[in-house]
């Protein structure tokens, strides 16, 4: 049989082979590294036999792949652990997440975060033994039976929900078993760093009515050295927390009357509007024209569109004149009835429309999370209708707006192919046309991209934008949706160069993804301390006395109207109380005015990152800040 290797290497086999033995056969070294494979696409175990002709791909801590297999096998020592300190525990699902892995677990005593440290030590206990893990498969009833006899219910209950025909498997490390799709490492003693992190209530299947649950949390990083870099970076997020900032800094609030729906203080709101009106020059710049549409539609719109069917869990609902109606969780419905309200021609594509919509989506309580995670924000949408040969040209103008806002705040960001879900509408013709589409765009333009199957929206595939902030975390906000869906669905029609009906091909793109956590993105990313052109506060002006605070009040008046966003501390406080204030708030500029500045003219300026810088004329420093607000200078 024939292996073909990553990169195109072939190589000859006699018999089934293990991708244990094809590593070995490339190199000691990589035999040595390997955690897993990939066979046609498929992550294995090493141990898994290749028996016919295939591609294979050796995997290892290197690989996103080789991480999860890394984290997913923690959890389950995780498990062993729990099982030999609480062997009344009752475990249900240890799957893999960003950055780590969690168990849970049903206590017959609860435990607390104190109990970690006791489970850390028999995790490396575990982990010193090297036990070989070894997996194996049963039949459905054998497979109930055992779980039954090791008092597993949850694991029963799983196991009676897979599909008939579905394979079952379990996972064996010494004395313990449990049942996992795998793939996993070797042995145990593959792990290297690894901590337990917190502990948190999670209901069994995410259905409150059912038992709650303890959810251990964890993380484990290939070398202690990465361990101890991300604990430092959790550290420096700590200081970051836009929830703690935006609070500080007076730019939005949360109220319990209103769970999940952000309040906009005035402060937040010229930050909010700052970066509306960014938006909207690069739009009108790129040929987007503006609309509106109702934040409640009736539901026959969501049945068309599709929402109802795949989506209503996460719409709030209502009645008005006894007529089903939803308020809007996506633009796009509203958007296919502006396009629908005349008749277009071949010559009118492609029409690029733009709506900054107030979107409301239900989010479980549980998931709300300052501005990252909420129940109401503002899309900065945009749809683009238009022929199926101007896709491409689309694509990389879209792509164009996308790297240039990163590029501006100081992001940089990687790009992923988010293909077929399983809960899709369309036909597989579709599906197949409109990812080589974006597959062809991304090539065409050279954006090297990873492929995130089965991520995209229920309507087309997507190409998502994960850009990275200042300590290295990442956050997914551009997105652009390839849709030939719901012009199906509305039937939107251009008339074509033949003279005959056509249905035009659409775009769902936006750039920031939501304003409001955009906002709280920005908040982590500058730790609070807003470039100029972004400040909600530019210069802050402080007299020194009472006897300069006339002259104070009239450089604050000079620089409102040459249009920087200035306020004047008119507080009888001593000026050290004032400095110190105004770093707190994080003000990029700090004018000092006494009775020598104010015989001269001048104002001492006083700057956030570089203290005091000398004295300047109120014409002369209007003129340097309103150029670094005209530049949009980051730094």
């Amino acid at each position: 049989m024939v292996i073909t290797l990553k990169g195109g290497d072939k190589r000859e086999y006699a018999a089934p082979v293990t991708c244990k033995q094809i590593a070995q056969d490339i190199s000691e070294g990589l035999a040595r590294s390997a955690v897993a494979a990939k066979v046609n696409g498929k992550l294995v175990d090493l141990a898994f036999p290749v028996e016919e002709d295939a591609e294979v791909e050796i995997v290892t801590l290197k690989d996103k792949e080789g991480l999860q297999v890394y984290r997913h096998t923690a959890a389950h020592v995780l498990a062993q652990a729990v099982k030999a300190i609480y062997p009344t525990s009752k475990l249900a699902i240890g799957p893999t997440i960003e950055n780590g892995f969690y168990y849970d677990i049903d206590f017959k005593t609860p435990i607390s975060a104190e109990d970690l440290s006791k489970i850390e030590a028999e995790m490396k206990k575990i982990i010193k033994s090297n036990l070989p893990i070894e997996r194996f498969t049963l039949p459905r009833a054998d497979a109930i039976k055992l779980m039954t006899k090791y008092s597993e219910k949850y694991k029963v209950e799983l196991i009676k929900d897979l599909p008939e025909g579905e394979e079952i498997s379990f996972y064996k490390q010494g004395g313990f078993t449990d049942l996992c799709r795998g793939p996993h490492l070797p042995s145990t003693g593959k792990i290297k760093a690894f901590k337990l992190m917190s502990i948190a209530g999670a209901y069994w299947r995410g259905n409150e009515k059912n038992k709650m649950l303890t959810r251990i949390y964890g993380t484990a990083f290939a070398k202690k050295e990465e361990l101890d870099a991300y604990f430092t970076m959790l550290e420096e997020a700590k200081k970051r927390d836009h929830t703690k900032l935006g609070k500080e800094l007076g730019l939005f609030a949360f109220m319990n009357e209103g769970r999940g729906f952000p309040f906009f203080l005035p402060k937040g709101m010229v930050l909010k509007n700052i970066l509306i009106d960014y938006w909207r020059q690069i739009h009108t710049r790129e040929g987007y024209v503006e609309v509106q549409t109702p934040i409640i539609l009736s539901r026959s719109l969501w049945e068309t569109s599709g929402h109802w069917d795949h989506y209503k869990e996460n719409m709030y609902t209502t009645k008005i004149d006894g007529e089903d109606c939803a308020i809007k969780p996506m633009n796009c419905p509203g958007g296919m009835l502006i396009y629908k309200l005349s008749p277009h021609s071949y010559k009118d594509l492609p029409i690029r429309m733009g709506e900054l919509g107030i979107v409301h989506r239900h989010e479980k309580s549980g998931q709300l999370h300052g501005l990252m995670r909420v129940r109401c924000f503002t899309q900065d949408d945009a749809h683009i209708f238009m022929l199926p040969e101007q896709i491409t040209g689309e694509i990389k103008g879209v792509v164009r707006i996308i790297n240039e806002v990163y590029t501006l705040f100081g992001f940089k960001y990687h790009v992923e192919l988010s293909t077929r879900p399983e809960n899709s509408i369309g036909s597989d013709e579709d599906w197949e046309n409109a990812t080589n589409a974006l597959r062809a765009a991304l090539d065409e333009m050279q954006l090297p991209y990873v492929v995130n199957e089965g991520d995209g929206a229920f309507y087309g595939p997507k190409i998502d934008f994960h850009l990275t902030d200042s300590i290295g975390r990442t956050w997914q906000c551009g997105t652009i949706q390839l849709d030939f869906q719901l012009p199906q669905r509305f039937e939107a029609e251009y008339t074509g160069e033949d003279g005959q009906k056509h249905r035009p091909i659409m775009i769902h793109r936006v750039v920031f993804g939501s304003i409001e956590r955009f906002i709280g993105i920005l908040i982590e990313h500058y730790a609070g301390k807003f470039p100029v052109w972004l400040a909600p506060v530019q210069v802050k002006v402080l007299p020194v006395s009472d006897k300069s605070l006339e002259y104070a009040k009239s450089v604050g008046a000079a620089l409102r109207e040459k249009g920087l966003r200035a306020e004047t501390d008119e507080r009888n406080e001593k000026i050290g109380y004032k400095i110190r204030e105004a770093q707190l708030e994080k003000v990029p500029y700090m004018l000092i005015v006494g009775d020598k500045e104010r015989e001269e003219g001048t104002v001492s300026v006083r700057m956030r990152e570089k203290g005091d810088v000398g004295a300047m004329s109120v014409e002369e420093f209007a003129e340097k800040v309103k150029k670094e607000n005209d530049e949009r200078t980051v730094f």
